[in-house]
Formats: structure tokens, sequence, C-alpha cells
């Protein structure tokens, strides 16, 4: 559905940033067996209701007039969160030096799930800094990349 979120987020990007935010991510996704188009927003300081709100009325006009998405389908404009899925480069450049987790598809020495300092990103490549040690996952490897907030 890459053609779907690349639509999406050329109709979102001017409307996200006219509300003074910026577009962290767009998905469309099928669960429960409803379609859902999510699109995610960030802003310094955080997003608030009224963030989501004065980005949600004018682009789902949008989506409306250009109809991009065949079918119906549930639109919801929320913050990326503080645990955040990182997947372009940019995301991985901004949080670089950050806690993350990192969830594989395989276990790798017995564990899925590993915590630490983002050291880089290259290529799809991630290298977390662990025990003073540096670890390298590969693409294929990774299910997902977040923030790992301590609250």
């Amino acid at each position: 559905m890459a053609k779907v979120t690349d639509a999406v987020a050329a109709l979102a990007l001017p409307v996200v940033e006219g509300a003074g935010c910026a577009l962290w991510d767009v998905e469309y996704v099928k669960e429960a067996g409803s379609w859902f188009l999510r699109v995610y927003i960030d802003k310094e300081g955080g997003v608030s209701i009224d963030d989501c709100e004065a980005v949600s009325r004018p682009l789902s006009d949008l989506l409306d007039e250009a109809d991009p998405i065949e079918g119906s389908y549930t639109f919801e404009v929320s913050s990326a969160g503080a645990d955040r899925p990182l997947k372009k480069p940019e995301h991985f450049a901004r949080f670089q030096g950050e806690e993350v987790e990192v969830k594989l598809y395989r276990p790798r020495e017995g564990r899925k799930e590993f915590v630490g300092r983002l050291g880089g990103y290259e290529d799809g490549c991630v290298t977390l800094e662990l025990d003073g040690e540096a670890a390298v996952f590969t693409r294929q490897e990774i299910a997902l990349v977040r923030l790992y907030p301590r609250f």
C-alpha cells in the first residue's frame, strides 16, 4: 500500500506544516477486518488534541476531494507518541544517542528484544550500544525499532 501512503503523505504535508507540526508517518492498515488510515504528527513540546483537530478537519476534506483510497476506512490523526517507531533515515538521525528498543523476527543469543543507545543507522542496519559494546542489527533481522521512554 505504499502508493496510498505516499499519496496521503503528499496531501497531508502542507496541512500538517500549516498547523505548525511535522508529518511523522502515514500508515494504511487492515485491523480486525476494517481499514485504518492513520496520520502521525509531531511537534516540539508535544502534540495536543487541538493540533490533531487542526490537521484532521482540513485533511479529511482534502481526502474526500482527492479520493486516493477505494472503499471505506477509518481516518485518524494522532501524535507519533513517546514510544514512536523509527522507520525513516531522518527518524534515526534525529534520535541518535537516545535509548531505543530493537525487536527481532528471530532470537539472537536467546532473545528477540534489545534495549540500548542508538549508535548509528546505515542502509537499514541499526547499531546499538549495549553494555559498552556495539551490536549491529541488519534490516532483515529487524521487526521494529522504537524509542524506549523510561517513566
